[in-house]
């Protein structure tokens, strides 16, 4: 039989090897572990101390641009509306304006118009001779 010696001294030294690494990747995965809740402890501080408040002060403020932007909206729709408003009145008043001055000028325009067929008839049969009687009929 051969010896087997050098063969399990071999074999022992990996195992120790082995367990080792074994150790080690444990060691390693409870220190990772380990960095991790001190890095989540820290984020959460850092959260209370700083995050918190500023979210506080910001939701504030948010509140506040809700609020004014209502506000705007409001008078926006308000001054929108006094403006059609007013616009509705200017058109009615033109349009009442437009038929006065229509009423007034048109007798005017009536009679002057008379006037000036006047002339051009008392013009027109001024510098035609009369017409003879067997004409007139």
């Amino acid at each position: 039989m051969p010896d087997l010696t050098t063969t399990n001294i071999l074999l022992g030294i990996m195992a120790v090897v082995s367990v080792l690494e074994a150790l080690v990747v444990i060691g390693i995965g409870v220190a990772g572990w380990m960095m991790y809740k001190r890095v989540v402890a820290l984020v959460e501080g850092l959260e209370e101390r700083h995050i918190v408040p500023l979210r506080t002060k910001v939701d504030a403020i948010l509140t506040d641009v809700k609020g004014v932007t209502e506000k705007v909206k409001e008078e926006t729709e308000r001054v929108d509306y006094a403006i059609r408003s007013t616009m509705d009145r200017v058109d009615d008043t033109a349009d009442r304006v437009k038929a006065n001055m229509r009423y007034k000028t048109s007798r005017m325009v009536g009679f002057i118009r008379g006037v000036r067929t006047a002339i051009e008839e008392f013009l027109h049969t001024r510098h035609q001779p009369p017409a003879s009687a067997a004409g007139r009929i």
